[in-house]
């Protein structure tokens, strides 16, 4: 979906109990390295046993699913967005967030269900609860669909991005009142008075244009009648925000740079991999038109301090010192968005598997705006006339978190749902903020830092954009929810949730004179305690991206952010307490005390990141507060238990296998039931020793995909294998049909060092008989373009053998370079081979 995103302008949390797992496994808070989609087989593995729910809940076999899309999970897990069908069309807004393990079963499902009358048997009056046609045949072709559309919207404009049109079955909703509601007036409902039900279906076109037209930018998502041609439901998809770098908002920053030759580039290849450009970058776009922004290319430049710090003077050159500053902006934005994402949560770039993202600066002439657009997944900044350069770093964080959203939740952006997308979106620019003005290091959101304003520096006149803290005081965002919310602008209906944020970070004020003051708040204490922006921050974003579905809205959102704070910091804990009266803050839920709540406990003591050399003793500890003592202790490493590990300090001898693998713990109180509280993570460094590096990232998989290229889908825990060491391992082959499979890794050796050793641990079955070859493993060691420098080995169906075998290679050859290693597998059309690699190892003395 091409969304373009700017800055100006009924639900189920399913806990499946037969296939949860303990409460503390499931609280891990990192999330996990990049995962690779699904094969056709595990997707289908995958449906069938959602179907099997669904046949639990008298669901016809009419009803489906499709898998939409994968991202990664906390460590050990995945999430899947699986769309509902029936007979075989998307229901939209129907959908399924799956929790799995790395074993494939199913932990939790979130489930937004807007399907259950679909082919449910008629009432007495001939129809169904809610009425659905029972023709499912379209009269209008996908090209009419279109046609329509444009001739509306943009007759004489032209498509920046190719139009869709998918014939779905749209369910047409309303709101209705629970029964406890009934006798209430208008202005005294709650959030949580009201569901959204289907009042009837109707086959559509769901039509997605991205056009300019006449000087303006014109997106739109279309709901069109298939039969009829009638326009059922429209909204605008344009989301807009109104080396040594001598920076306009942040003065001199560090920014990471590469050398090419003797010339300096923009391109920071640390962040993200492939992308556009193979890393994050920054281009300059030559005032090309808003319209259709041409992303240009990447900043160069004969040294690398860049910037003057200023505003850019209109008519200028983008590329001298002044012209560089919006630049300096854009990437010193960019890396703490990346750096603050990742070293905090575990998540990579924008859409958690790593993809490298870009941004152009200087897009059209005094340009009023910046915007986010998901056809290329980059950022467009304009100089700004009304306001400054629009490169701060708020704003830079609010567009790049519409990234984070449309590669998870999706959040459909109207009505209540798109408020909350918008809403997320000023979250992270503020969260973002709070990380860069503290250094842009740690592994924790800073507690202050931000201003709770967004887009107060770009400002000309001093006013922000919006306030956090108190939506009205624009003019037009309320500060609370209103059954009339849903039809607001989604910048005005995202000010409820903002709100509800700074509350559950920042707490609130007794006094009714305060900007800090809501009426809602009822109960014990009259100003509520916040819990900071660290744990704040962790559980909006675990609630994004592992339970919101497109469709969420208020009530459901608040449903789900509740959950997502048992699930970190357990049930009655502070932080749960807090969530609740954030909400009820915003007029969504019931104030709650808490005073004489039940205390939970909580990680006092972080444990922190270690670095040792080979053979050293590297050890982890935590400390925790509240709850009820003693407390109990159990430590994860890469997410998986370690055995025996119960004390509030782990140590272990640390080798060079172990380098990158990452330590938390899980602390549980003696209360009945337990409270739990999961760490942050630290992670180990192993140096080298006696001389010795290891130039292999990750060669025993603990770490994911991590350092690795190819078919990565290779690399996890899979039933039918185990590993030579830790729980991971790349299982190339056992495919029993032709395929082919690689996974390669580029590592530099030295030109100094004196000897250079590649091992790695090989395993192979097979169904194969006889001494034919037919399915092989050949290892190769290659230069930057892909040609082969020399073959180490070639192993096949005949090598088979019980157990792993450990293999050793000379590198001294390529002393020098940086080649890549690369485990190719092909495998024949019948009977499978399986290739398993573990505790690849390159070490250099």
């Amino acid at each position: 979906m091409n969304l373009r995103k700017t800055l100006l302008a009924a639900s189920i949390v399913a806990a499946l109990p037969m296939m949860a797992s303990n409460a503390a496994q499931a609280a891990a808070q990192l999330m996990s390295a990049p995962v690779a989609q699904a094969s056709p087989q595990e997707s289908a593995g995958l449906v069938a046993k959602l179907t099997a729910l669904d046949n639990q809940r008298g669901l016809s076999a009419d009803h489906s699913f499709r898998i939409a899309s994968q991202h990664p999970g906390v460590v050990g897990e995945k999430i899947t967005r699986a769309n509902h069908t029936f007979k075989g069309l998307r229901v939209f807004g129907s959908e399924s967030v799956v929790v799995t393990n790395n074993a494939g079963d199913i932990v939790s499902e979130s489930v937004s269900d807007r399907r259950a009358a679909l082919g449910a048997p008629a009432a007495s009056n001939g129809r169904s609860a809610a009425a659905a046609p029972t023709d499912w045949n379209p009269t209008l072709s996908a090209s009419d669909a279109i046609a329509l559309v444009v001739k509306a919207v943009a007759p004489s404009g032209t498509h920046r991005w190719a139009p869709n049109a998918e014939l779905l079955i749209y369910p047409v909703m309303k709101s209705v009142r629970v029964a406890s509601a009934l006798n209430k007036s208008e202005a005294s409902l709650n959030a949580v008075d009201l569901e959204d039900v289907v009042d009837h279906y109707e086959l559509a076109y769901f039509v997605q244009t991205r056009m300019a037209d006449k000087g303006k930018v014109v997106y739109f998502d279309t709901m069109v009648n298939a039969k009829t041609g009638a326009v059922i439901s429209q909204w605008k998809a344009l989301q807009t925000v109104v080396g040594t770098g001598n920076s306009q908002y942040n003065g001199v920053v560090p920014i990471q740079t590469t050398l090419s030759g003797s010339t300096y580039k923009m391109l920071d290849s640390t962040r993200g991999t492939g992308g556009t450009y193979g890393g994050m970058a920054i281009t300059d776009a030559a005032h090309s038109s808003a319209n259709s922004p041409n992303a240009g290319s990447i900043y160069t430049n004969s040294t690398n301090t860049w910037g003057d710090g200023k505003q850019y003077i209109n008519g200028g050159s983008d590329t001298n010192a002044n012209g560089q500053t919006a630049a300096v902006n854009a990437l010193w934005g960019l890396m703490n968005t990346y750096d603050g994402l990742k070293n905090v949560l575990g998540w990579q770039s924008l859409d958690g598997n790593n993809t490298a993202t870009y941004i152009a600066a200087h897009v059209d002439n005094s340009y009023d705006n910046a915007f986010y657009d998901d056809g290329c997944k980059c950022m467009y900044i304009g100089d700004g006339s009304s306001f400054y350069s629009l490169g701060s770093i708020d704003v830079i964080g609010h567009e790049m978190s519409h990234g984070v959203t449309a590669s998870t939740s999706n959040l459909t952006y109207s009505g209540e749902s798109g408020g909350l997308n918008e809403s997320n979106s000023d979250i992270g620019g503020e969260m973002i903020e709070a990380y860069a003005r503290n250094g842009g290091t740690g592994n924790v959101i800073p507690a202050t830092g931000n201003d709770w304003m967004m887009g107060k520096e770009i400002s000309k006149s001093g006013q922000p954009l919006r306030w956090m803290y108190k939506p009205s005081k624009d003019g037009s965002s309320p500060d609370a929810w209103s059954s009339t919310l849903k039809n607001l602008d989604v910048h005005y209906t995202s000010g409820p949730n903002n709100r509800m944020f700074y509350f559950l970070s920042q707490g609130s004020n007794s006094s009714s004179t305060s900007d800090y003051y809501s009426k809602y708040l009822v109960k014990s204490p009259a100003a509520m305690t916040g819990i900071g922006n660290d744990k704040a921050f962790r559980i909006w974003f675990k609630a994004n991206t592992t339970k919101f579905t497109s469709s969420t809205n208020y009530a459901d959102a608040r449903t789900k952010v509740l959950a997502a704070a048992t699930e970190l910091y357990g049930a009655g804990s502070k932080e749960a307490i807090a969530v609740q009266r954030a909400y009820a803050a915003i007029n969504v839920g019931a104030d709650i005390d808490e005073t004489g709540a039940v205390g939970g406990v909580s990680i006092s003591t972080q444990p922190s990141n270690v670095s040792v050399a080979a053979g050293a003793t590297a050890s982890f500890s935590v400390g925790a507060t509240g709850g009820t003592s003693p407390y109990t202790y159990k430590w994860y490493r890469n997410g998986a238990v370690i055995t025996g590990a119960t004390s509030a300090t782990y140590s272990l001898t640390a080798q060079t296998a172990d380098n990158g693998a990452v330590f938390n713990a899980v602390v549980s109180d003696s209360s009945s039931p337990a409270q739990t509280a999961t760490s942050g993570n630290a992670t180990l460094t192993v140096g080298s020793t006696g001389g010795t590096t290891e130039r292999v990232t990750n060669g025993g998989f603990e770490s994911g995909v991590t350092g690795w290229s190819g078919t990565t889908g290779v690399i996890g825990n899979y039933s039918g294998q185990t590993a030579y060491e830790g729980t991971k391992f790349a299982w190339l082959g056992g495919n029993g049909t032709t395929a082919s499979e690689t996974i390669t890794q580029a590592v530099t050796i030295p030109s100094t060092v004196t000897s250079a050793t590649l091992t790695f641990a090989l395993h192979i079955d097979t169904a194969e008989t006889g001494s034919t070859a037919y399915d092989k493993l050949v290892v190769t060691v290659k230069n930057s373009a892909g040609s082969v420098l020399g073959t180490l080995a070639t192993y096949s169906n005949v090598n088979a053998a019980s157990g792993y075998q450990v293999r050793t290679f000379n590198m001294s050859a390529y002393k020098g370079q940086t080649v890549t290693l690369s485990f190719a597998m092909t495998e024949d059309s019948s009977l499978q081979t399986s290739f398993v690699v573990d505790k690849v190892s390159l070490i250099t003395q």
